[in-house]
């Protein structure tokens, strides 16, 4: 098979590469997804894979499994349908200590941190392994993503998705390096320098990120890091705005300044339309939001303060994977107060998921946190018990006129006492709640929706006829591929994935030169 140049010749297995990244953030999952954009575009067949994902944003599956949502993301760049077997192993945070963990696309129990890495992560090597290997029989290449830093050399013994996968799967490592956070090339130097010998022999290079300026002033320090790693750099990513797409982890959020602050486009009415997001600890899927901050004239904000209520046209209260605690913390900052003279004065509020849970009269919970019997806000004729088994679930169905889909995640059951029927859950007045996150991806549903909550809230605003979101991130998914096909060595690349690791790399050693 070839197409753009690449070639690529029926294996016993397809090609890999593993993308791995100096820290957090340095940008693994875009220039994963960017790799499998590119590879697509010249005929391959590629598949994404991340043995292990630490996030609280995710997604189900068509055969009805959670995986990262960052991995439903780079299946679409590579234009085939994600599956369980791209991510074997989610984590789902449920305070700074434990986290839920989801095995194959379900979820098998809580653990704490030092039960997991201490004993439960050794376990899940061969399963993590079977299923890349799974890709790799039916796929030319697999792209897979590495987790924070591979040179964590505290959880190197039981690492299952960096060098652990590395190894024992023969994949070429890729180290991106963000240098827009500065020191980029003593990253580079010192993830090498901190790996075993065997593993240092997989690492083949580097891909600078988010680089601003002149790329001629950065070519000394590359050279000299091949001098000193005896590895070269496989291109210089600049800066890009707005790539952002389906981030992992929603507890890193910038409150104010880095989200979603700026307006798309224009109003396609008279007025602009203030949405603010109400950032609960534990947030889980917060892209939920997206669709909206990509129509023209909406203004989307996280916020934490009721006074930065007073303006909103529209308050969502998202997802979180606490909803005890989320509820406790919105009465402790005094959002639920400015939630409840919000629904008295029929001013909009949609709640999705636990953000739809706590607008309840109230929450049975011997599960998540184990509380007990809790008072919700009151805001809605609904009552919430946590069930052991998680609902999970691709529904669809008709919503203020319109087709609409979504997916469902959730352990709590609700049992919805009156209002108007809305989605699987109901309407009063001015607040909506529903556990149907992707809701709002529908276009005409979002744009029926929008058109409610302007008229709610006394706006002059005309949701824009055909913004097509769908089309906006396929748009943005071409863009990443761009980015590597105009600013990376695509044919040394294609080398790395079809060859595996090159042979003689030398070692470089703790503290050299």
């Amino acid at each position: 098979m070839s197409g753009g140049g690449l070639t690529t010749q029926r294996r016993t297995q397809g090609g890999g590469l593993l993308v791995a990244g100096t820290t957090s953030d340095a940008g693994k999952s875009v220039v994963t997804a960017g790799i499998c954009r590119w590879l697509v575009r010249q005929g391959v067949k590629v598949a994404p894979f991340k043995g292990q994902n630490m996030s609280l944003n995710s997604y189900v599956t068509r055969e009805g499994a959670e995986i990262g949502r960052a991995q439903a993301m780079q299946a679409q760049a590579a234009r085939v349908e994600p599956t369980a077997l791209m991510n074997p192993v989610l984590l789902k945070p449920g305070g700074d200590r434990s986290s839920q963990v989801v095995l194959m696309g379900r979820p098998v129990g809580e653990m704490s941190a030092r039960g997991y890495h201490g004993g439960r992560q050794r376990d899940l090597l061969e399963p993590v392994l079977d299923c890349l290997q799974r890709l790799r029989d039916t796929h030319d290449a697999v792209i897979c993503e590495g987790a924070g830093s591979p040179a964590e050399i505290n959880l190197r013994r039981t690492d299952i998705v960096n060098m652990g996968v590395a190894r024992a799967a023969r994949l070429p490592v890729l180290v991106v390096g963000d240098i827009d956070r500065g020191g980029v090339f003593a990253q580079f130097f010192g993830t090498t320098a901190l790996l075993a010998p065997e593993d240092q022999e997989l690492v083949a290079g580097y891909l600078v990120n988010k680089f601003r300026g002149d790329v001629t002033l950065l070519e000394p320090g590359l050279d000299m890091l091949l001098g000193l790693t005896g590895r070269r750099t496989y291109g210089v990513l600049p800066y890009a705005h707005g790539l952002g797409i389906d981030e992992e982890d929603g507890l890193r959020l910038s409150l104010r300044g880095a989200v979603r602050e700026s307006v798309s486009a224009p109003p396609h009415g008279e007025d602009l339309l203030r949405v603010a997001v109400c950032a609960v600890p534990l947030m889980s899927n917060f892209t939920d939001v997206d669709a909206l901050a990509a129509e023209p004239g909406v203004l989307v904000r996280f916020v934490d303060r009721p006074e930065e209520l007073a303006d909103a046209d529209l308050v969502v209260v998202p997802g979180t994977r606490g909803t005890v605690k989320a509820l406790a913390w919105l009465r402790e900052r005094g959002l639920a107060d400015a939630l409840a003279r919000r629904a008295a004065e029929g001013r909009p509020v949609l709640g999705i998921c636990g953000g739809f849970q706590l607008l309840g009269e109230r929450i049975e919970d011997e599960v998540e946190s184990r509380a007990g019997l809790v008072d919700g806000l009151g805001l809605l004729p609904v009552r919430v018990r946590f069930a052991r088994e998680k609902t999970l679930a691709r529904p669809s169905g008709t919503a203020l006129g319109e087709p609409v889909e979504g997916y469902e995640i959730h352990h709590g059951v609700a049992e919805v006492l009156g209002g108007e029927p809305f989605l699987d859950g109901c309407r009063v007045g001015a607040v909506w709640g529903t556990h149907w996150h992707g809701s709002l991806e529908s276009d005409a549903f979002r744009r029926a929706f929008l058109r409610r909550v302007a008229e709610q809230s006394g706006r002059r605003f005309t949701p824009a006829p055909d913004t097509a979101f769908g089309t906006l991130r396929e748009e943005q998914l071409d863009r990443l591929g761009d980015l590597i096909e105009e600013h990376a060595d695509t044919g040394a690349l294609w080398k790395l994935i079809e060859n595996g690791p090159p042979a003689g790399l030398p070692f470089v050693p703790p503290g050299a030169p």
